[in-house]
Protein backbone atom coordinates (compact mmCIF):
# COMPACT_ATOMS: atom_id res chain seq x y z
CA UNK A 1 0.00 0.00 0.00
CA UNK A 2 0.95 3.97 -0.80
CA UNK A 3 0.11 6.59 0.37
CA UNK A 4 -2.84 4.94 2.28
CA UNK A 5 -4.41 3.75 -1.47
CA UNK A 6 -4.74 0.58 -2.50
CA UNK A 7 -1.72 -0.36 -5.57
CA UNK A 8 -3.45 -2.03 -8.59
CA UNK A 9 -1.09 -4.48 -10.66
CA UNK A 10 -0.35 -1.60 -13.33
CA UNK A 11 0.69 0.53 -10.70
CA UNK A 12 -2.40 2.72 -10.61
CA UNK A 13 -4.55 3.52 -7.58
CA UNK A 14 -8.15 2.23 -7.21
CA UNK A 15 -10.86 4.91 -6.74
CA UNK A 16 -14.36 3.96 -6.21
CA UNK A 17 -17.07 4.33 -9.19
CA UNK A 18 -20.57 3.76 -7.98
CA UNK A 19 -23.50 3.37 -11.11
CA UNK A 20 -26.53 3.16 -9.51
CA UNK A 21 -29.75 2.22 -12.38
CA UNK A 22 -32.38 3.62 -10.55
CA UNK A 23 -35.07 5.65 -12.57
CA UNK A 24 -35.54 7.93 -9.98
CA UNK A 25 -32.34 10.36 -9.69
CA UNK A 26 -30.82 10.42 -6.32
CA UNK A 27 -33.34 7.82 -5.30
CA UNK A 28 -32.73 5.31 -2.05
CA UNK A 29 -30.96 3.23 -3.73
CA UNK A 30 -28.53 5.76 -4.71
CA UNK A 31 -28.32 6.51 -1.03
CA UNK A 32 -27.56 2.91 -0.16
CA UNK A 33 -24.78 2.48 -2.60
CA UNK A 34 -22.94 5.82 -1.78
CA UNK A 35 -23.16 4.49 2.22
CA UNK A 36 -21.21 1.56 0.67
CA UNK A 37 -18.73 2.95 -1.28
CA UNK A 38 -18.17 5.23 1.67
CA UNK A 39 -17.25 2.59 3.98
CA UNK A 40 -15.23 0.37 1.46
CA UNK A 41 -13.25 3.49 1.53
CA UNK A 42 -12.71 3.50 4.80
CA UNK A 43 -11.90 0.19 5.50
CA UNK A 44 -10.18 -0.31 2.47
CA UNK A 45 -7.84 3.06 2.41
CA UNK A 46 -9.02 4.54 -0.54
CA UNK A 47 -8.68 8.24 -0.95
CA UNK A 48 -10.67 10.96 -2.98
CA UNK A 49 -13.84 11.07 -3.83
CA UNK A 50 -16.26 8.43 -5.83
CA UNK A 51 -17.19 9.09 -9.44
CA UNK A 52 -21.02 8.41 -8.48
CA UNK A 53 -22.96 7.87 -11.57
CA UNK A 54 -26.58 7.92 -11.56
CA UNK A 55 -28.31 6.71 -14.56
CA UNK A 56 -31.26 8.84 -13.77
CA UNK A 57 -29.56 11.88 -14.73
CA UNK A 58 -28.49 10.36 -18.00
CA UNK A 59 -31.46 8.15 -19.29
CA UNK A 60 -31.89 10.42 -22.64
CA UNK A 61 -28.50 9.29 -23.46
CA UNK A 62 -28.48 5.46 -22.46
CA UNK A 63 -29.38 4.53 -26.36
CA UNK A 64 -27.33 6.96 -27.84
CA UNK A 65 -24.24 4.66 -28.03
CA UNK A 66 -22.44 7.74 -29.56
CA UNK A 67 -23.05 10.03 -26.40
CA UNK A 68 -20.09 12.03 -25.26
CA UNK A 69 -20.91 11.93 -21.45
CA UNK A 70 -21.89 8.37 -21.37
CA UNK A 71 -19.06 7.08 -23.63
CA UNK A 72 -16.51 9.30 -21.13
CA UNK A 73 -18.26 7.92 -18.10
CA UNK A 74 -18.17 4.08 -19.42
CA UNK A 75 -14.27 4.57 -19.43
CA UNK A 76 -13.87 6.84 -16.41
CA UNK A 77 -16.01 3.30 -14.69
CA UNK A 78 -13.88 0.86 -16.23
CA UNK A 79 -10.71 2.63 -14.96
CA UNK A 80 -11.98 3.09 -11.03
CA UNK A 81 -10.59 -0.20 -10.42
CA UNK A 82 -13.54 -0.60 -7.94
CA UNK A 83 -17.20 -0.56 -9.16
CA UNK A 84 -20.06 -0.41 -7.23
CA UNK A 85 -23.21 -1.76 -9.39
CA UNK A 86 -26.86 -0.94 -7.67
CA UNK A 87 -30.02 -1.28 -8.72
CA UNK A 88 -33.56 -1.58 -6.83
CA UNK A 89 -35.08 -5.01 -7.47
CA UNK A 90 -37.55 -5.08 -10.42
CA UNK A 91 -39.83 -8.07 -11.62
CA UNK A 92 -36.94 -9.98 -9.37
CA UNK A 93 -33.66 -8.52 -11.37
CA UNK A 94 -32.07 -5.35 -11.99
CA UNK A 95 -33.62 -2.34 -13.89
CA UNK A 96 -33.02 -2.22 -18.12
CA UNK A 97 -31.41 1.43 -17.12
CA UNK A 98 -28.44 -0.20 -15.19
CA UNK A 99 -28.54 -2.67 -17.88
CA UNK A 100 -28.00 -0.58 -20.88
CA UNK A 101 -25.24 0.70 -19.41
CA UNK A 102 -23.53 -2.34 -19.05
CA UNK A 103 -24.34 -3.03 -22.22
CA UNK A 104 -22.25 0.04 -23.60
CA UNK A 105 -19.03 -2.24 -22.74
CA UNK A 106 -17.50 -5.14 -25.17
CA UNK A 107 -16.36 -8.20 -24.37
CA UNK A 108 -14.35 -8.37 -20.96
CA UNK A 109 -15.03 -4.36 -20.94
CA UNK A 110 -14.50 -4.88 -17.08
CA UNK A 111 -11.35 -6.66 -16.81
CA UNK A 112 -9.17 -6.14 -14.44
CA UNK A 113 -11.74 -4.02 -12.21
CA UNK A 114 -13.19 -5.38 -9.18
CA UNK A 115 -17.12 -5.34 -8.41
CA UNK A 116 -19.56 -4.95 -5.44
CA UNK A 117 -23.43 -6.04 -6.76
CA UNK A 118 -25.96 -4.38 -4.91
CA UNK A 119 -29.60 -4.60 -4.49
CA UNK A 120 -32.10 -2.68 -2.85
CA UNK A 121 -35.77 -4.12 -2.29
CA UNK A 122 -39.22 -3.90 -0.36
CA UNK A 123 -38.68 -7.35 1.13
CA UNK A 124 -35.90 -10.25 1.43
CA UNK A 125 -38.14 -12.67 -0.66
CA UNK A 126 -35.74 -11.11 -3.73
CA UNK A 127 -32.14 -11.34 -1.79
CA UNK A 128 -30.75 -14.22 -4.12
CA UNK A 129 -31.52 -11.66 -7.37
CA UNK A 130 -27.92 -9.71 -6.53
CA UNK A 131 -26.44 -13.05 -6.68
CA UNK A 132 -28.43 -14.62 -9.10
CA UNK A 133 -28.83 -11.86 -12.15
CA UNK A 134 -26.42 -8.77 -11.03
CA UNK A 135 -23.43 -10.82 -10.47
CA UNK A 136 -23.20 -12.95 -13.68
CA UNK A 137 -23.61 -9.36 -15.51
CA UNK A 138 -20.65 -8.09 -13.80
CA UNK A 139 -18.42 -11.26 -14.48
CA UNK A 140 -19.65 -12.05 -17.94
CA UNK A 141 -18.01 -8.03 -18.43
CA UNK A 142 -14.94 -9.59 -17.14
CA UNK A 143 -15.10 -8.39 -13.40
CA UNK A 144 -13.54 -9.89 -10.32
CA UNK A 145 -16.83 -10.68 -8.07
CA UNK A 146 -14.76 -11.85 -4.95
CA UNK A 147 -17.52 -11.13 -2.22
CA UNK A 148 -21.20 -11.76 -1.72
CA UNK A 149 -23.48 -8.79 -3.33
CA UNK A 150 -25.69 -6.65 -0.73
CA UNK A 151 -29.23 -6.94 -0.65
CA UNK A 152 -30.68 -3.87 1.64
CA UNK A 153 -34.69 -4.03 2.34
CA UNK A 154 -36.72 -1.39 3.12
CA UNK A 155 -36.99 -1.76 6.14
CA UNK A 156 -33.20 -1.71 6.47
CA UNK A 157 -32.57 2.26 4.82
CA UNK A 158 -33.33 3.83 8.61
CA UNK A 159 -30.22 2.09 9.87
CA UNK A 160 -27.73 1.49 6.86
CA UNK A 161 -24.79 0.93 9.01
CA UNK A 162 -26.30 -2.52 10.25
CA UNK A 163 -26.67 -4.30 6.83
CA UNK A 164 -23.79 -3.00 5.20
CA UNK A 165 -21.56 -3.23 8.30
CA UNK A 166 -22.24 -6.56 8.71
CA UNK A 167 -21.69 -7.28 4.58
CA UNK A 168 -18.06 -5.45 5.17
CA UNK A 169 -17.15 -7.82 7.60
CA UNK A 170 -16.85 -10.36 5.43
CA UNK A 171 -16.59 -8.44 2.11
CA UNK A 172 -13.59 -6.46 2.82
CA UNK A 173 -10.89 -9.23 3.69
CA UNK A 174 -12.17 -10.72 -0.02
CA UNK A 175 -11.97 -7.61 -1.57
CA UNK A 176 -8.78 -6.29 -0.60
CA UNK A 177 -7.15 -9.57 -1.52
CA UNK A 178 -8.54 -9.21 -5.22
CA UNK A 179 -7.76 -5.52 -5.19
CA UNK A 180 -4.25 -6.38 -4.06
Amino acid sequence: MTSGILDRPEGSSVHIAVVVGNPKPGSRTLGVATAVADTLAAELGVAGSHLVVDLAEHATDLFDWGAPRLSQLTAEVAAAGLIIAASPTYKATYTGMLKAFFDRYGSNGLAGSVAVPLMTGGAPIHALAVEVHLRPLLVELGAAVPSRGLYVTEPEFPDLQTPVARWAEAAVPLLRRALA
